[in-house]
């Protein structure tokens, strides 16, 4: 059964009419005729519908989009882009974290190491892969096997899609801010290309533990945010229904990081989200891994290295000490500190001058009284 999203009523009750009318049982006198014409019709409405709406979809629907329940996870592209992937376990310290696959595989008979965080697709699984949530344990295991990679020149390619890395007791026990730490600090280091694929939600340290990458491809309809418009609502709000606010505050959707150079490329996906083509979306990120991974045949290891490391030393930069924004929804747009002073001056000198007046009064009194 499929699952739909508020905003996607019209089409579900569209789609409801095409099942219908694909089912030549559906009319009570018996067998009836399928009408093809009709269903063509409805088809053509329902890619229509489904283009018009996709393509005004709010930062809060995008969210929603990233988090739904059909959208193909990690596991899947895994299994649909490489071939002989032999999944690895453990972190020789503690225990396997089921939350994230990882191991070597062959893509296009290159091969690369792959990382995947894993949310599952039913109850059972996503319980059983910590909804995506990965434990220290987790990145260690990463960590050590891109040391590997590393030591044999296998580029590194990660699939992001988790909430956040687990907050329970026992992983902040196992020191988790020191696990994510170490795997950024391992990714920045690494002298083999790392490509990541933000492929549903990218929250927060979970996340950019796993991105720190020379590559950052989101997925058009993704998010990429350091906390969840629910979480970032009810901490300045302390109202979780302003989550369309703080999804917006955010700029999390991919046309937003694109322009701010957090993501280096969107990957598109088809008509009304990856959830309903799924292997439309398998052939674009195919596309899209083939041309980058080609990008990098020719670089050393030290070029590859202080790419990665230009790229982000490089986030942010456009902002200046001597500059700031005054339109918080448009961070690139720059003011000149002296000329904004010297407009606020212009437009309020009676009310300076009168303050100058004043202060001046107290001061001659106050000498006056010494």
């Amino acid at each position: 059964m499929k699952s739909y999203l508020e905003f996607e009523r019209e089409v579900k009750a569209l789609e409801e009419e095409v099942e219908k009318l694909k089912d030549p049982f559906s009319n009570k006198e018996g067998i009836s005729e399928v009408n093809t014409e009709k269903i063509s019709s409805l088809q053509s409405e329902i890619n229509k519908r489904l283009s018009a709406t996709y393509s005004n979809l709010n930062e809060w629907q995008k969210t929603q989009v990233a988090r739904h329940e059909e959208r193909p996870k990690a596991k899947f592209f895994i299994e649909n882009l490489f071939s002989d992937f032999i999944n690895l376990s453990g972190d020789r310290f503690y225990s396997e974290d089921e939350s994230v696959l990882t191991g070597f595989a062959l893509f296009e008979g290159q091969s690369v190491l792959v990382i995947g965080q894993e949310k599952g697709d039913d109850l059972d699984s996503r319980l059983k892969r910590n909804f995506g949530m990965m434990k220290p344990e987790g990145y260690r295991k990463c960590i050590r096997l891109m040391k590997l990679a590393d030591k044999f020149n296998i580029p590194v390619i990660s699939f992001i899609d988790t909430p956040g890395a687990y907050p329970g007791i026992g992983a902040e026990q196992r020191g988790q801010a020191e696990a994510i730490a170490s795997s950024i600090e391992c990714c920045m280091s690494l002298r083999v290309p790392i490509i990541s694929f933000i492929i549903g939600e990218g929250g927060s340290g979970g996340a950019i533990a796993l991105a720190s990458a020379n590559k950052v491809l989101m997925f058009e309809n993704a998010i990429y945010s350091v906390i969840s418009p629910e979480g970032c609502a009810s901490i300045l709000w302390r109202d979780p229904n302003k989550s369309l606010e703080a999804a917006k505050a955010m700029k999390l959707s991919a046309n937003d990081l694109l322009k701010m150079g957090i993501v280096d490329e969107i990957v598109e996906e088809p008509i009304g989200g990856a959830h309903r083509n799924k292997q439309q979306a398998i052939l674009s990120t195919k596309e899209m891994l083939q041309k980058v991974l080609n990008e990098f045949k020719n670089h050393t290891r030290e070029e590859v290295f202080e790419e990665r490391k230009k790229k982000f030393t490089n986030i942010g930069k456009q902002k200046s000490f001597t500059t700031f924004s005054t339109d918080w929804g448009n961070l690139a747009k720059k003011v000149d500190l002296f000329a904004l002073i010297k407009e606020k001056y212009l437009i309020n000198k009676k009310i300076f001058f009168i303050l100058f007046v004043l202060l001046l009064a107290i001061s001659l009194f106050y000498f006056k009284i010494l």
